[in-house]
């Protein structure tokens, strides 16, 4: 009889794990029996997360751009829970506002937490998913299709963590381990609601097609990902229907260039402010950068 539970027993690991996508993706694969180890900069919220999962959880507060405590974190969870069969690569901040006018530090700390974080992630529990011949998913997001204006730093994290993931998988495939790229759309996270309480980026939103600027709830999003996983899929898109958008990709330079000539320029009494780390997640990271830097770089957005 064939298993209709191949993950059942096994040992995934989810970074950015304590709230949103992070925790959805938690609660599906406890949902097919796997053990869970929740890596993020919130041990008392992702504590709250393994309280409510079926299966056995790890809790690991630890900064994934933060190389030696993310191998140490990657022992740690092994111990616990088994060598990890899945590694999902989920850790993320956005900013947005003008290039010009960017903080450094802030601009900095998204490539790092989005792109750098990514591949410590992978190279701390590479040891463990070559002994499992394992599947390491790598989110991304359509911001890896098309730069949109005021969110430089996060599409080049996304597409950066895009073209890593694919190199990682050429390298990886002659040991067994499968790796993915997830593409995510509007997903109901605190980052979107911070999206939308800034006026310019609230309207760039509103003027992409109906389909393309609807929000899709976390449960959903996490659950078409977790299909992907289930497949050891080399692509995973969330909506499904992303899958047509990637024969368009060379238009899309082009087409948000000329909308944002358009819509940009109609905007001259609407300050382009920079929003500051958005979501829970980003005020974490200013906190963290208050911290490094002695002064707080960018306000974070507040509801």
């Amino acid at each position: 009889m064939a298993d209709i539970r191949p993950l059942d027993g096994r040992t995934a690991v989810v970074t950015g794990a304590a709230r949103g996508l992070g925790a959805g993706l938690a609660h599906q694969l406890a949902a097919r029996g796997m053990r869970v180890a929740l890596l993020g900069r919130d041990a008392a919220t992702l504590a709250e997360v393994a309280a409510t999962l079926p299966t056995e959880a790890g809790v690991y507060e630890v900064d994934v751009t933060d190389d030696r405590a993310m191998e140490r974190t990657a022992r740690e969870a092994e111990r616990a829970l088994g060598p990890p069969s899945v590694v999902v690569a989920n850790a993320g901040v956005a900013e947005g506002g003008p290039f010009a006018s960017s903080d450094p530090a802030t601009w900095r700390r998204v490539i790092e937490v989005n792109l750098v974080g990514s591949a410590i992630t992978a190279r701390s529990f590479l040891p463990g998913l070559t002994r499992t011949r394992g599947y390491f998913l790598q989110i991304a997001s359509t911001a890896a299709f098309g730069a949109a204006p005021m969110m430089s730093a996060y599409c080049a994290s996304k597409a950066g963590a895009e073209s890593f993931a694919r190199s990682l998988r050429a390298e990886q495939a002659p040991y067994g381990v499968a790796v993915g790229v997830a593409y995510l759309h509007w997903t109901d996270t605190s980052m979107i609601h911070d999206v939308d309480r800034h006026p310019v980026l609230r309207d760039l939103r509103a003027q992409m097609p109906r389909p393309a600027r609807r929000i899709h709830p976390v449960d959903q999003v996490a659950s078409w990902i977790a299909q992907g996983v289930d497949r050891r899929s080399a692509t995973v898109y969330a909506p499904p229907w992303l899958r047509l958008a990637q024969a368009a990709r060379p238009l899309f330079p082009p087409a948000v260039t000329l909308l944002s000539r358009r819509r940009l320029s109609r905007l001259p009494d609407t300050p382009l402010e920079q929003t500051g780390l958005l979501g829970h997640g980003g005020r974490i990271e200013t906190d963290h950068l208050a911290r490094t830097h002695g002064s707080d770089p960018a306000p974070p957005s507040r509801p």
